[in-house]
């Protein structure tokens, strides 16, 4: 048993460690969740709210720059944890296989959640190994966030609707179509430094060819016609000047938003800013922003890489009040989902994504098919994020010519089955 904080701390306080970002003096000690806006806001609010209501509960909370991983590792290895931890479900696997997180399913039940109630892709994210290790928050995925206006002028519209890519082959047919119309690539990218991105699409169309991506937990399989496919269209679209080039996530962000592309691949939690934007008199979104999940390219099935939030606890002792209260702030995160979800970010439960007023929300009923069609990768694969990295800068030197793609997937999945390889 790990040596913890819960024996310093006062009987009824836990420690309750986030990312979101920081907005105290905008939200410091307000209550009124339904007013919230954006993650911080809203996350600060319901915390607040719950304090309110539970008085006999101390809750101190602890905000992390994103993603907070390296801060819990050295908390971990000090013996001194929080109680409570925001964790991307591609990274419980890390934690869950060295038993420093708890399973939650039993206690979960006992307080009234049930896992059951989780959305499909939520549960997939949780479970590992016949138990629950997280109270999933949300799902996010990569996104086609798209300029209505622009794809007017291109003719990509019918019946009001975009006209989006079914195959490769249309992909660029429309790409260059679109280009020729509006003298704007058709896709708004973040190709520097940030290299996620190119692994979200990468994983997201092998799903879509039923490609077998990770044959067992040790090894990637990236030596493949589906993995091939892939990256030479991208590289195709890159070399044709279909795509912004050279920008980070903040840059391709105000790109999109001054109307540099037609189709930012970006994430679900900026809708809210994009609808926002669309409501502004005279620039480029006015009246024509929509958004769509990743359409389908390849006949497989229709599948999108996806990701999200839960709720993880530390292994750790803990009074009885204060696993108590853990349980007790877990079920309040449940409850309250639905003002999670105004994030732009999907539920984690089935009620809320079928529910009247999360579909009456901007743009959810386009993107509420992802709670099925979301895939994560397996649970039991390890390390994921430094796999994404390593995918990442493999794809972008072959997409803009560093190296050739078969030596780029080659030299990829070398890298990365010799960490897996060496996992602990």
């Amino acid at each position: 048993m790990l040596v913890s904080c819960g024996v310093r701390q006062p009987p009824n306080e836990i420690v309750v460690q986030r990312f979101f970002g920081t907005c105290n003096a905008q939200y410091g000690d307000r209550t009124d969740v339904a007013a919230a806006e954006g993650e911080c806001g809203i996350m600060t609010t319901l915390i607040n709210k719950f304090s309110a209501e539970n008085p006999d509960v101390r809750v101190r909370v602890s905000p992390v720059a994103w993603p907070g991983y390296n801060q819990l590792a050295a908390q971990l290895a000090a013996g001194d944890p929080p109680d409570l931890v925001t964790m991307h479900l591609s990274s419980i696997p890390d934690y869950q296989s060295r038993a420093l997180i708890e399973p939650l399913g039993k206690e979960l039940r006992a307080v009234g959640v049930d896992p059951q109630s989780f959305t499909a892709a939520s549960s997939a994210g949780v479970n590992i190994q016949g138990d629950v290790y997280g109270l999933p928050i949300d799902n996010w995925a990569p996104l086609w966030h798209i300029n209505m206006n622009y794809f007017r002028q291109a003719g990509l519209v019918k019946d009001g609707l975009p006209v989006l890519p079914r195959s490769p082959e249309e992909l660029l047919e429309h790409a260059r179509r679109f280009k020729a119309a509006t003298g704007k690539p058709y896709l708004v990218q973040t190709l520097a430094i940030e290299r996620a991105s190119y692994a979200r699409n990468l994983y997201t169309l092998l799903m879509q060819q039923n490609a077998n991506i990770f044959p067992d937990p040790q090894h990637i399989n990236l030596q493949s016609p589906e993995a091939k496919r892939v990256v030479d269209l991208f590289r195709q679209i890159y070399v044709e000047d279909l795509t912004t080039k050279n920008l980070d996530y903040a840059a391709s962000t105000n790109a999109f938003i001054n109307g540099a592309g037609g189709v930012f691949i970006v994430g679900t939690w900026l809708i809210g800013d994009f609808e926002a934007e669309s409501r502004r008199p005279d620039r480029p979104l006015w009246n024509g922003y929509t958004v769509r999940p990743f359409p389908q390219l390849y006949p497989g099935r229709d599948a999108t890489y996806i990701d999200g939030h839960a709720w993880v606890m530390p292994a750790k002792e803990r009074t009885p009040q204060q696993r108590e209260a853990v349980f007790r702030l877990l079920k309040f995160f449940a409850d309250n989902n639905f003002e999670w979800s105004r994030t732009g970010h999907l539920p984690a439960y089935r009620a809320v994504i079928e529910s009247e007023r999360f579909n009456a929300l901007p743009h959810r009923r386009e993107i509420s098919k992802l709670s099925s069609t979301g895939m994560t990768l397996p649970a039991s694969v390890q390390r994921q994020f430094p796999v994404a990295d390593i995918v990442g800068e493999e794809m972008s030197a072959a997409i803009t010519g560093h190296k050739s793609v078969d030596a780029a997937l080659a030299d990829a999945e070398h890298r990365i089955n010799d960490l897996l390889f060496h996992v602990l």
